[in-house]
């Protein structure tokens, strides 16, 4: 028996069809191929949800410091499939969370660092899933590798790109849709150079064969090739959708919102708009054929990558029935396109941007805004938006405020440092909306966290202060964009991190590419003894830019709370046929404020709603309370709550078995610093 799989097989437990009519599947990430996060469920109600009680749970056991669990886990025929904080999968018995199988693509293996993972497709005999460069296929009765899929059950997504990045990180933390006989996926790739481009791609579901590919770093003679610096697509990296793609199967249409390109905070190397980073593009499903793009920002250098897969919604104008595309943005923006044209359909305003640069960069000198509806974030930083909590509270946002001062929200990053609000974070975030199709009504939880960024001009001689310090601190000290390396020798062997650094993960680059020689090794003995006898060789290859990163993290007061007034958080109902915010309420709270009497501060919330046909809005997502909340849609009164063992930074499912409906979440935690776990809890009425 392989070391990869555990099975648990159990005689209770079968994977085939239930016919009884009393079950109800969640079949596909996010609920429905829509992207709606919708249910007709309705056992569960308004008028009963305070009588929810846990039904199951199940600890993993995959857990570690720092490590997250964001799944949207899949259920059919009464079987959850999902991963777990060390990106197995498992099945569960969705009745009961008795285990049924479990899959170890890592083959006992500890992990060399954290993934951030939202789940599995599952279509036909098999589970589809990503674990780092590898899409495998599983047999969905018994967990084991499908050998006909690729080479012996998985197929290498640095292949087919247009270009060599064997080196490079090439994953997908969010999974791909089904179209036919086609898995339609996008792609996480790192967001400081060197970086894959971020081509959205078509496999076929039975050979693992790459059908189609879009290029959304155009090649020569490619609509958009003209908006990069000449043969860009052959260094340039990113403009990826990493947060998933959605299909309409009835057009045979898949949409997919992208990223901005690397890096993130300094441009020269990619004058132009930057076509189709920052866009909602619309391609034919059978093909990848182009159909239209909308770019809501032109040469991103605040990393507001477009946070969420679109939602396919239909709203009502003047009596009449239109099918629609929504995106939400991490400026706290709500876009409406028509579906079939890409066509706005509220009005759009241009507007002028400072324009200044950084060294030898061109940002933008004008972006376009919907006028409607009005954003679901604030927009601009004052000193009267700085934190009152305490006197000393202030003081301390007063004296950042001063340092970082920005004139205007899209200011460049500069040596200076700027604050970027809304932040990088949000606004909305990779959860993504939920939308009723019976009132018209798009539920979006929105961070209201702003982020300080400076830039440094890369004038380092060491090979870890020229490419490890931007993100992991000149002095090991770790930051948002990296964890701290303070303690590495204790937590990684030698052969780990220089597989790390080669290779990359995630939203760190593989420096495989851009280092030579030793350099890999030079890297890891500083790590491990303190000693850097190195010499960067600054500026020799493509990937050096002149200026790096030197801070990037939460804008917060001396006693780790965010340096703004509340809310540090909201929920928010936007009616899409009028073009208005319903309501919005502030969403979640920090324990140690609300003990003291200071409640619904709201916080930073990582996930998404689900809204019932009956009348319910469910969601987790906040970071420090751990609690998962149902509220009254209408109104957003809280109706329910529950606490969990660790943050649910995830959006939940719900499902039928048997004639019972049961919602279950993954609590996960681990975001900015709370502490990681690794459970499901699932709930039921009595």
């Amino acid at each position: 028996m392989s070391r990869a799989l555990i099975p648990l097989l159990l005689a209770a437990t079968t994977l085939q069809a239930q016919t009884t009519g009393r079950s109800t599947d969640w079949p596909v990430y996010g609920g429905s191929e829509d992207h709606t996060h919708y249910t007709t469920l309705g056992q569960i109600s308004p008028a009963n949800v305070k009588q929810l009680k846990v039904a199951w749970t199940y600890d993993t056991k995959d857990s570690f410091t720092g490590s997250e669990m964001q799944a949207n886990p899949i259920v059919i025929d009464g079987v959850m499939y999902t991963t777990t904080p060390k990106l197995h999968v498992i099945a569960l018995n969705a009745a009961t969370g008795v285990p049924i199988w479990r899959f170890d693509p890592n083959n006992g293996a500890p992990p060399a660092s954290r993934f951030r993972h939202r789940g599995v497709v599952v279509t036909g005999d098999r589970v589809i899933f990503n674990y780092r460069n590898r899409l495998y296929a599983l047999d969905r009765a018994t967990g084991r590798p499908i050998k006909t899929f690729g080479d012996s059950g998985w197929v290498d997504l640095r292949q087919g790109l247009g270009r060599p990045v064997e080196g490079l990180s090439v994953s997908a933390s969010t999974p791909g849709v089904v179209f036919e006989d086609l898995l339609i996926i996008g792609s996480s790739v790192p967001e400081a150079l060197p970086s894959a481009p971020g081509d959205i791609r078509a496999f076929d579901i039975n050979t693992g064969k790459l059908r189609w590919s879009f290029h959304t770093i155009p090649h020569p003679g490619e609509l958009g090739y003209e908006t990069w610096p000449p043969d860009a697509w052959k260094i340039a990296g990113g403009a990826n959708a990493w947060a998933g793609v959605t299909i309409d199967t009835k057009r045979g249409m898949v949409f997919a919102a992208t990223g901005s390109a690397s890096y993130d905070f300094y441009g020269a190397n990619r004058l132009g708009d930057n076509l189709y980073a920052n866009s909602v593009l619309a391609l034919d499903a059978r093909t990848g054929t182009y159909v239209w793009h909308y770019q809501v920002l032109k040469h991103d250098l605040w990393d507001r990558d477009l946070p969420a897969a679109p939602a396919l919604v239909t709203i009502t104008r003047g009596g009449r029935k239109i099918d629609a595309v929504a995106q939400i943005t991490k400026t706290g923006h709500t876009w409406l396109f028509e579906r079939e044209k890409g066509t706005p359909l509220f009005p759009v305003e241009e507007r002028a941007m400072p324009g200044i640069a950084l060294g030898d960069d061109k940002p933008a000198t004008s972006q376009f805004f919907p006028t409607m509806p009005a954003p679901f974030a604030r927009q601009q930083l004052t000193r009267n938006d700085l934190t009152n909590r305490t006197p000393a509270a202030r003081a301390s946002a007063l004296k950042i405020f001063t340092e970082y001062k920005t004139e205007h929200p899209f200011d460049a990053p500069n040596t200076r440092g700027t604050i970027v609000y809304p932040g990088v974070d949000g606004g909305g975030e990779w959860g993504g909306p939920a939308f009723d199709p019976t009132t018209g009504l798009l539920y979006v939880n929105s961070n209201e966290m702003a982020w300080l960024l400076k830039l440094v001009p890369r004038s380092d001689k060491s090979l870890y202060a020229a490419n490890c310090a931007g993100c992991h601190g000149d002095k090991l000290q770790g930051s948002a964009a990296g964890p701290t390396l303070l303690d590495i020798a204790t937590r990684r062997s030698k052969e780990q991190l220089a597989t790390i650094i080669r290779e990359g993960t995630g939203r760190m680059p593989a420096f495989g590419t851009a280092l030579e020689g030793g350099a890999v090794n030079d890297i890891v003995n500083y790590l491990l003894t303190g000693k850097d006898n190195s010499i960067a060789l600054v500026g020799t290859t493509p990937y050096m830019l002149p200026y790096r990163t030197a801070f990037f993290d939460i804008f917060l007061d001396h006693e780790g709370y965010p340096g703004i007034k509340p809310p540090w958080g909201t929920l928010n109902a936007i009616d899409l046929n009028a073009g208005t915010i319903k309501w919005s309420i502030p969403f979640g709270e920090y324990p140690k404020l609300a003990a003291k009497g200071i409640k619904n501060t709201g916080t930073d919330n990582y996930g998404g709603a689900i809204v019932t046909e009956n009348g319910l809005l469910i969601i987790a997502a906040t970071t420090y309370d751990n609690k998962i909340r149902a509220y009254d849609k209408s109104n957003g009164r809280l109706l329910w709550e529950a606490k969990l063992p660790a943050a649910g930074n995830a959006t939940p499912s719900t499902y039928m078995v048997d004639g019972k409906q049961y919602l279950v979440i993954a609590c996960g935690g681990g975001k900015n610093g709370a502490p990681s776990g690794g459970t499901y809890v699932a709930f039921a009425l009595p």
